[in-house]
């Protein structure tokens, strides 16, 4: 066998390059060889490799970003640029794709359309794919979320203030449901939700109502709003303040985006051990011969095809695309019984 190749594509992932590391010594043990494609599918149509040996891999695994760098890629979108692609991995084996939505769906059209073998790992810290419970980066993203909204709730208690935190995650809520619940905000805003800006409003300002009344008096008051939320922060922040000065009196409303900063950072052991082994066993599914699938941590979704690993199963990425889509409009199971959970919560919240 001559070799595979590797690439991490579209948006970053703490992670990423704990699952070079992993790749890169699996195959090593195997006596196979692995080619690093730098940038991305944007890359891969222009054969930009390199050769990834155990040394080249040393001590990387503790550090945030990729090691190969990442690109969101508009010539891979259309054949003639994946027929590209194919052709600079001609001499390869296959193919592993660490990425989310956009990027596994490059990799399914690469395969269907081209026949190259193709796995893919998931990688996302928006938690928002189909057929695995966790995607890599998605812990270290939470807890730089929890890290951040504590600290901002020691200044918010010292001032008397309310913080509208915001977190990214794109259409998908995942991020700011788990961190409100880890830090105990007292609101969690949520596309999944779907409330108009007036329902948004009218909450928050009966939240407010009810902590800033006498007999409560709370000190601080932390909102967590997920950036698919089609009411721009500086607009929610300047209607509360609006009623705070109205009602309240001496109690200030700032917004923060937390933005870039929740991609960044050390992936967490959480994150590393899950990279470690979706990488076993997608080296495993690719020099098996597997193709055109995406293995899945812990996944809820039905069916799949086991792995030496109890945790890990396959999924062909056909189905890992249309269980995505489910989950970002709202008709997987998944989805429903997130926003349940968080409906259940929302009941002990602000009290």
């Amino acid at each position: 066998m001559p070799g595979i190749a590797v690439l991490t594509s579209g948006g970053d992932a703490p992670g990423m390059n704990a699952a070079l590391h992993a790749i890169v010594k699996l195959c090593a043990a195997r006596g196979v060889d692995v080619m690093g494609v730098e940038q991305g599918y944007d890359g891969l149509m222009a054969g930009r490799f390199r050769p990834l040996r155990p040394q080249d891999v040393d001590g990387i695994g503790h550090m945030g970003g990729t090691l190969l760098g990442s690109a969101r890629s508009k010539g891979f979108r259309t054949p003639a640029g994946r027929a590209r692609a194919a052709q600079a991995l001609e001499s390869l084996d296959g193919l592993l794709v660490i990425g989310g939505n956009g990027s596994l769906t490059g990799a399914h059209l690469l395969a269907q359309e081209t026949g190259v073998r193709v796995i893919g790992l998931p990688a996302s810290i928006d938690n928002d794919l189909g057929c695995t419970a966790s995607a890599i980066g998605v812990d270290t993203a939470l807890n730089t979320i929890v890290d951040a909204c504590d600290r901002i709730a020691d200044t918010a208690r010292a001032h008397r203030r309310v913080f509208v935190v915001e977190v990214m995650g794109r259409q998908c809520g995942y991020l700011a449901m788990a961190s409100s619940i880890a830090v105990g905000a007292d609101a969690c805003l949520y596309r999944e939700q779907g409330k108009g800006e007036a329902h948004i409003v009218a909450e928050l300002e009966a939240l407010l109502r009810r902590a800033y009344a006498p007999e409560r008096n709370k000190l601080e008051v932390l909102i967590l709003k997920a950036e698919g939320v089609e009411l721009p922060t500086p607009q929610l922040v300047r209607r509360l303040q609006d009623f705070s000065d109205r009602e309240l009196g001496g109690v200030d409303v700032r917004g923060t985006v937390l933005g870039h900063v929740v991609r960044g950072g050390n992936p967490s052991y959480q994150d590393r051990m899950i990279a470690g082994r979706l990488s076993a066993a997608a080296v495993g599914a690719l020099l098996g011969g597997s193709t055109d699938e995406m293995v899945g941590w812990q996944p809820w979704t039905e069916g799949g095809i086991d792995t030496r690993d109890p945790s890990v199963k396959r999924f062909g990425l056909a189905q890992v695309l249309d269980e995505t889509r489910a989950l970002l409009d709202g008709t997987s199971p998944v989805t429903q019984r997130r926003v349940r959970q968080m409906e259940t919560y929302a009941g002990v919240m602000g009290i």
